[in-house]
């Protein structure tokens, strides 16, 4: 199967039409990824980087038959096509197995289990939790203590299923592993153990009793699923006031996925194995390294229940492709930047052929210190919740361009629009021309869970089809390569976790001496952006940078969303109508971020200048006093997400 290259080749595929077979759901898509070699690997799992080489694997055989043992134990827990199944877990086999078992039988939604625990009962409040999926005590982690106070304040749940994280003990550590996770229950729930400490109207049930009462070989009732029924419910952006929570249906998540396969030919095949690092509540991690690597009869090894973020991934990362022989992985620029201090010297990491990133612009110096080191081709792509994950990607086999997002998939169309001071479409935006990108196809979802987010969201373009304006600014080139040139919505982008500035400006704005509240991202060259405030006080009032941090702190659930830095102002900058005018703002923590970084590499700028330019965004101008810093000044520039430009002047 050959992968796209250009246009020309996704044209061509259009012009063939869809697949008539196409897979209804994606419990029928992975039925048939496993269909093609049943005794092939089709899930590894190891617990901790130590242990890499101590992985438990699933064929296709056994994932097949687990996940429907997990739709039929949902199913006979009261699971109707229009009922919730909500999973708070790390990376782990259940948690695939909970997500396409759960889809099987109703709707999945995913939550971050590192939320805070108010922000967690909304969700599951919000989304109509029926059962929810989610770790038993075990020592080393929290999320039981931090969930079971408020699961009083979801009234629609009825199950609690526990996964037991001593069963992913391998060997006879694990009789030890349970003996310990006895005690911890003991310890956290005392006497009456966790029943104790749940409603007394929601049962309990282990996670693997459950499933193995089920048959394995069928679903045990009747249910024709069709493309339009919904799959999953996902959070996207910030979560102020009511959660912004994205509806899919099984039709988007199998698009996206034959769209993607499609898109990169042979890349995700049988034979070919993933490395899942990005967490399964988040849309990368479930498609990228779920759906479709499971349609199409590929490994997928997952690495600790933290993902990248555990303990040792990093050091022993080429250690684990060496072991694996890994073909492919999914990262967002904060990861890529870690790796690059890790040394690959003696390691045969030659199975590496790509690695796609997404999430956050790359910085062209980690682009291409990455890929001399690895020999890795990096695949840069966009892409986001509402259009079920990938949206555009270089190609595999074709000229990849270093700062774009690459070619749209085929099956999807996007274009960049021109929308009038109301947000209403006014015309298609010529070659190279910037405005505001939209996108229209099958793996567009159906809407948020909550209408009154939707304002702004869909575009009228005159050609009898419901578009999508994501909100992001960029153009097409001749070629039909995207360039993102700004987010219109504002969010600011950090280690690739999406943070709505509303967040801190509602929690800042609840003291009583603030008056007005800008949040906005500090480009960084390890994380892309940092989120500050800055703050107005009121006449006469005062209050400390550090009172207000600790303020937002004790206010703010999601810990990622919380300010790096407070800065208060006499006044903020205001547009002609008294609005907040945030790109002065952002230009000037890009200027100060820059010109940290160069004093840190002891280069001295006679000038930093950032600047919006209509093709390229926010922009970065340095005049150097002398060309002996040229190459350093690069290097430097080179590791954050803005395009620059080096001048020279007494």
């Amino acid at each position: 199967m050959s992968a796209v290259a250009n246009q020309g080749d996704i044209l061509a595929i259009e012009a063939q039409g869809g697949p008539a077979d196409l897979p209804a759901s994606t419990f029928e898509s992975i039925a048939r990824g496993c269909a093609i070699d049943p005794d092939a690997p089709a899930l590894s799992f190891f617990m901790s980087a130590d242990a890499y080489q101590d992985a438990e694997t699933w064929s296709y055989r056994d994932l097949m038959q687990t996940i429907t043992q997990a739709a039929n134990a949902f199913h006979g827990l009261g699971i109707g096509k229009d009922d919730v199944i909500s999973f708070l877990l790390p990376n782990l086999p259940e948690t695939h197995f909970t997500l396409w078992g759960g889809q099987a039988a109703g709707i999945v939604a995913a939550f971050n289990p590192l939320l805070e625990p108010s922000v967690l009962a909304t969700l599951l409040a919000t989304a109509n939790t029926k059962i929810l999926v989610t770790l038993a005590p075990f020592p080393g982690t929290d999320l039981w203590a931090r969930l079971q106070p408020v699961l009083d304040q979801v009234g629609s749940l009825e199950h609690v299923v526990l996964v037991n994280l001593a069963e992913r003990v391998r060997g006879p550590r694990q009789a030890v592993a349970r003996q310990l996770q006895q005690q911890e229950v003991a310890s956290l729930c005392g006497p009456e153990g966790i029943r104790g400490k749940v409603p007394a109207h929601v049962q309990i049930h282990d996670f693997w009793p459950l499933l193995q009462s089920q048959p394995s070989d069928r679903l045990c009732w009747e249910r024709k699923i069709s493309a339009s029924d919904r799959s999953s419910y996902y959070c996207t952006g910030g979560t102020t006031g009511l959660p912004k929570i994205a509806v899919r249906c099984h039709g988007n998540e199998v698009a996206n996925a034959w769209s993607v396969g499609k898109f990169m030919g042979g890349a995700v095949r049988p034979g070919k194995t993933l490395f899942c690092g990005l967490p399964l509540f988040h849309v990368n991690g479930v498609l990228v390294t779920g759906l479709l690597p499971f349609s199409n009869g590929a490994h997928v090894v997952i690495g600790t229940p933290q993902g990248y973020r555990g303990e040792g991934v990093f050091a022993r990362f080429w250690e684990i492709v060496e072991h694996y022989r890994i073909n492919f992985f999914s990262a967002v620029p904060t990861i890529y930047a870690a790796l690059m201090q890790v040394p690959v010297a003696g390691h045969d990491i030659s199975s590496l052929e790509y690695g796609l990133c997404g999430a956050a612009p790359m910085p062209v110096e980690l682009f291409k210190g990455f890929q001399e080191r690895t020999g890795l081709k990096i695949l840069e792509g966009y892409g986001l919740t509402e259009a079920t994950c990938v949206s555009t990607v270089n190609p595999t086999t074709g000229e990849r361009r270093i700062g774009s997002i690459g070619l749209r998939l085929p099956g999807q169309d996007m274009k960049a629009v021109i929308l009038d001071e109301n947000g209403n479409y006014v015309r298609d935006c010529g070659v190279n021309e910037v405005g505001v990108l939209a996108i229209a196809g099958p793996n567009v979802f159906e809407g948020y869970l909550s209408e009154e987010h939707e304002a702004g969201l869909w575009l009228d373009c005159a050609d009898g089809r419901r578009w999508l304006n994501t909100g992001d600014l960029g153009r097409r080139d001749q070629e039909g390569y995207f360039w993102l040139t700004g987010r219109k919505k504002e969010l600011i982008i950090r280690g690739g976790h999406n943070i709505d500035p509303l967040i801190i400006e509602e929690a800042l704005h609840q003291h009583p001496a603030v008056e007005i509240v800008a949040a906005v991202g500090r480009p960084d060259a390890y994380a892309g952006e940092l989120p500050v405030a800055y703050v107005q006080l009121k006449p006469g009032a005062k209050a400390s940078e550090s009172e207000l941090a600790e303020f937002a702190k004790s206010r703010i659930g999601e810990r990622a969303a919380q300010p790096k830095f407070i800065r208060i102002f006499d006044k903020l900058p205001l547009t002609a109508v008294g609005k907040l005018f945030k790109p002065a703002l952002k230009r000037m923590e890009a200027r100060d971020s820059i010109s940290d970084a160069l004093s840190q590499a002891e280069v001295p700028a006679a000038e930093i200048e950032v600047v919006d330019v209509p093709s390229r965004g926010m922009s970065v101008v340095v005049t150097l006093a002398m060309r002996e810093h040229e190459a350093a000044a690069k290097t430097v520039l080179g590791s954050f997400p803005l395009p620059f430009t080096i001048r020279y002047g007494g």
